[in-house]
């Protein structure tokens, strides 16, 4: 329920005081957390939050060395190494950041022996739900380890060793995870790709991470549509060829032929017509490809795990940068291991026997922390979803917590959004009664959009955790705490323990108080990425040159009276579509690869389902007509260079484009023409101001309509 009075927040000196009184005007309606969860809560109450808060920052080693007593480590640190140090800047030497260097430890251990070992061996670690609701699956801590252990083994008799980099392109399934946790068993680095990148964005990752082992699946079904992720695969491997990086394995799971919608009807002895006409030949090159479940049924069940010092590399996540290529963020294994483990604890106020669900693709960052690295390290159980939420109804959502009484739901703002347009109906036909908490992650979610998911989804009884994060940070780094910390709908909240964020001003002075400016944070935490892999140059240009001292986020974000930190958005040229961080150089040099195509630039537009949608422009070569086929066919370029959840929404000509007299393209015109803003502001520094009038004019009528 809501409560009233003032909370004002100063994070920037590791404080977080909070001031009572009806006598200051509130921002928004502020929601209390549940009487019943803060009496279960590991962190019950404000007070305890704040207490809690200030030791994380005032004695971050004692703070920490209190939650890494549960973990092992096969030797310590040392006494003459410090447990942590780091640099943020620049004019000081180069930018580090090193938590508890020369410890020993193997996330892989942390995750699975030890759980066994505490007696959990029988729990269930994943419950796998299928795309077809007739697919499902699970498997325990001791089944899990002992798959984990057959495909380290697999990975060490194709030769890969402690540091070689592993490629995964894989759909929802359990295999995905075994293979994560195989690489970090023997201190291989996994490099995850999003199984719905194109063959182009697979090969450039592969290639800059010089990865000779991939691993696949024949295939998926999504909804009603089947995507070929080997047919896909073979596409890159021959474009990492080109670039003469030699594939030498591509370990493919035999998926489709299990799935109920690809069956052989045994009354009939035919196939559903929803195979079309897939045969189960999936393309396979002998001297290169070999089947998953061939190599494990030759494995040992048994794998000593490869001690790494706590700074070795875990795992390398690519995510789009403004350059437009993508760039490789590493997390190392200690610091990572322990703040994604406390943060889905105390995040999601984890207990034990809870059933957990994150409907994220394990081939983003939320995968990694909330579907793989948290929950394990809790001893969770969690539900792996290969489905989506509106197949075969739009009550899927609601039905998977039902059949499993999920206790913790964790989503996307977009997936919210996009469920609303249909209405309670397909919410309150289930019962939901298991649900404890909510989560939204990705992108800020709107406040319409966060009010009927904690009335409609949640009753009125589930707190939400707004919690906002990215893929450098490794975990939250700004979250409600659903049994201490008082919520506004779309609001960020207070950091998370260790964590300082600070506003700053264009000048790079700190901002007290309510105000507006470029989030950063002032002190690292153990989850942070430590590099951009291979380019530590461009991590310090990227994160650090911009605000010596600071670790830039990329976001605006303003702070109100009350303390509250709301995100405004990146401030560079990026964009996130439905949660997926794009580069406008990403999209625009993809569309200017058609032949048509003299010069392009992408902004983004609000979008009521997706937050954000990419609005293209598009100044075409003599002899080229603007038609519906070219619209269709730049959209296709886009999604084949990209993925499909890139394609732009909207494509305008552009007989010319706003730039000073430099030759910069000024976006901020763009953006206000997208949107159809006619407040343009100061224009003089534009070398042809008519630009905005031609603009003006073939902007389609179905931009409108997106909004």
């Amino acid at each position: 329920m809501p409560v009233s009075g003032n909370l004002q927040a100063n994070m920037s000196n590791g404080t977080v005081e909070v001031n009572s009184g009806p006598e200051k005007e509130q921002e928004s309606q502020v929601f209390e957390p549940p009487a019943e969860i803060s009496k279960n809560a590991y962190v019950k109450s404000l007070d305890e939050y704040q207490a809690m808060y200030k030791k994380s920052i005032s004695d971050p080693e004692e703070f920490w060395k209190d939650i890494l007593a549960d973990y092992h480590f096969e030797e310590k640190q040392s006494d003459d190494k410090p447990f942590f140090n780091y640099n943020f800047d620049m004019n000081q030497g180069p930018v580090s950041i090193k938590w508890l260097e020369g410890a020993k430890t193997n996330i892989s251990y942390n995750l699975l022996d030890r759980n066994v070992k505490k007696g959990l061996g029988d729990t269930i670690a994943f419950y796998w739900e299928g795309n077809d609701p007739k697919d499902e699956s699970k498997m325990t801590y001791g089944e899990l380890l002992k798959e984990v252990c057959k495909f380290a083994n697999v990975l060490k008799t194709l030769g890969v060793k402690k540091g070689d980099r592993v490629a995964i392109y894989m759909p929802m399934i359990i295999e995905l995870p075994i293979a994560m946790l195989g690489c970090a068993r023997i201190g291989a680095i996994h490099s995850i790709v999003f199984g719905g990148f194109s063959a182009d964005s697979l090969a450039d990752r592969m290639i800059d991470a010089q990865t000779s082992v991939l691993i696949t699946s024949d295939g998926v079904w999504r909804g009603e549509k089947i995507i070929h992720l080997k047919e896909i695969s073979d596409k890159a491997i021959a474009k990492c060829g080109d670039a003469n990086l030699d594939v030498k394995h591509c370990i493919v799971v035999n998926h489709l032929p299990r799935l109920a919608v690809n069956k052989v009807d045994e009354s009939t002895n035919q196939s559903p017509v929803k195979r079309k006409q897939f045969d189960y030949l999936t393309p396979f090159d002998e001297t290169r490809d070999k089947w998953y479940h061939e190599l494990m049924e030759k494995a040992d069940d048994v794998c000593t795990p490869e001690w790494v010092d706590a700074e070795d590399p875990l795992f390398m996540l690519y995510t789009s940068g403004s350059t437009g290529k993508p760039k490789g963020v590493l997390h190392t294994t200690a610091g990572y291991m322990i703040y994604a483990a406390t943060t889905f604890k105390y995040v999601f106020d984890y207990q034990p026997g809870d059933i957990y669900w994150c409907t994220a693709d394990i081939g983003w960052i939320t995968g990694h922390t909330y579907v793989t690295y948290g929950p394990l390290a809790n001893g969770a159980t969690s539900v792996i979803f290969e489905g989506t939420p509106f197949y075969p109804t739009n009550s899927r959502f609601w039905d998977v917590v039902d059949k499993y009484k999920v206790n913790q739901f964790y989503t996307a703002p977009t997936a919210i959004r996009s469920l609303m347009k249909f209405g309670d109906s397909f919410v309150k036909e289930c019962n939901r009664s298991s649900l404890k908490i909510l989560g939204t992650v990705g992108e800020p979610i709107n406040p319409e959009a966060w009010l009927w998911y904690y009335n409609v989804v949640g009753d009125a009884r589930c707190p939400i955790v707004d919690t906002y994060w990215q893929t450098e940070t490794g975990g939250h780094v700004i979250t409600p705490l659903p049994g201490a910390t008082p919520s506004k709908p779309g609001s960020a909240t207070f950091p998370f323990f260790g964590v300082v964020p600070v506003l700053l001003t264009e000048e790079g002075k700190e901002i007290e108080g309510p105000g507006e400016g470029y989030l950063v944070f002032k002190k690292p935490w153990p989850g942070m990425m430590r590099t951009v892999y291979g380019d530590h140059d461009r991590f310090e240009t990227t994160y650090f040159k911009r605000f010596p001292g600071y670790y830039f986020t990329g976001d605006g974000a303003k702070r109100d009276n009350d303390g509250y930190i709301w995100i405004t958005g990146r401030v560079d040229d990026m964009l996130n579509v439905s949660g997926h961080l794009l580069s406008t150089a990403q999209v625009e040099s993809a569309l200017i690869e058609h032949k048509a195509v003299a010069e392009s630039a992408a902004v983004a537009m609000p979008h009521k389902v997706k937050g954000e949608a990419l609005y293209c422009f598009v100044t075409l070569r003599d002899g080229f007509e603007f038609s519906s086929q070219l619209e269709g066919e730049l959209k296709l370029k886009v999604r084949e260079k990209i993925g499909a959840f890139a394609a732009p929404e909207v494509i305008q000509l552009a007989p010319a484009l706003p730039k000073t007299r430099s030759g910069k393209i000024m976006r901020r015109i763009l953006r206000k023409i997208a949107v159809g803003d006619s407040n343009f502001g100061d224009t003089s520094t534009l070398a042809d101001e008519s630009v905005i009038d031609l603009l003006l004019q073939h902007r389609p009528e179905t931009a409108a309509k997106v909004r």
